[in-house]
């Protein structure tokens, strides 16, 4: 089989990817790689505790390398930082990389450039399929995921906290995509078929932040498009237990 490591959000995408991968037996998945937030501590984007992270690498009983980005890393610092660690894992002798993207054109363009100039196939087990049969297969499958951040730009905060189960799925306005597949919402899978057992947390505090990209006096890596973004957003903490 390929060697392949898979590139671990913490949510349900890469999970369910991760799951596809391993019933499909091309690849042999032997790492987890995941972007921290070091301003933070906390998984990029998601903002789930570290903790949390390592007790998910625990259970699914993979080793995990952490990849530490500032939370106001620009695009050219990004991109460096991320070639320094594929090289790395070009070095270990891996040949693929797994992404649970769903169908955004662009992000796998530049997943799959970047990689290429490095030496790495880009693989999307999971690319171009239907998002609300995806959210029912992973229901259906016996996967449990929590949301852990909304895009309030996009979604009612209200839905910060809620299990992904039927009547989440049944409660997403007609255009919210079913997997949150642009960014309006991102997801901590506490248990599911590839887990060796469930993740015991409880819920803490519910927390609103607004960002702003890095000022394009420091650096010229934004364009005015990248500059249109989405600010606000609302996490729900979570704590191990």
């Amino acid at each position: 089989m390929k060697r392949a490591y898979l590139n671990w959000s913490s949510g349900k995408d890469a999970a369910l990817a991760l799951y596809k991968i391993q019933q499909e037996g091309e690849y042999s998945v032997q790492k987890l790689v995941t972007t921290v937030n070091t301003e933070f501590n906390r998984i990029s984007m998601h903002g789930v505790r570290i903790e949390l992270l390592l007790k998910q690498a625990e259970y699914l009983n993979l080793p995990l390398q952490q990849i530490e980005l500032h939370g106001e890393v620009s695009m050219e610092d990004y991109n460096e930082v991320m070639k320094i660690e594929t090289n790395k894992l070009l070095d270990e002798g891996f040949t693929h990389s797994i992404f649970g993207d769903i169908f955004l054109e662009d992000l796998k363009d530049y997943r799959e450039k970047q990689l290429e100039e490095i030496g790495v196939k880009a693989v999307f087990p999971l690319w171009k399929q239907n998002t609300k049969a995806l959210l029912k297969e992973f229901i259906a499958n016996g996967f449990k995921a929590i949301v852990v951040c909304v895009n309030t730009d996009k979604l009612d905060k209200s839905f910060c906290g809620r299990i992904i189960d039927p009547s989440f799925l049944n409660d997403l306005p007609p255009n919210v995509d079913q997997c949150g597949e642009n960014g309006e919402f991102h997801t901590f899978v506490f248990d599911g078929p590839i887990f060796k057992k469930p993740i015991e947390f409880e819920k803490g505090e519910m927390v609103e932040k607004s960002y702003k990209p890095v000022d394009e006096s420091d650096n010229n890596c934004f364009s005015e498009d990248q500059k249109s973004w989405d600010t606000s957003f609302v996490y729900c903490d979570l704590l191990l237990k």
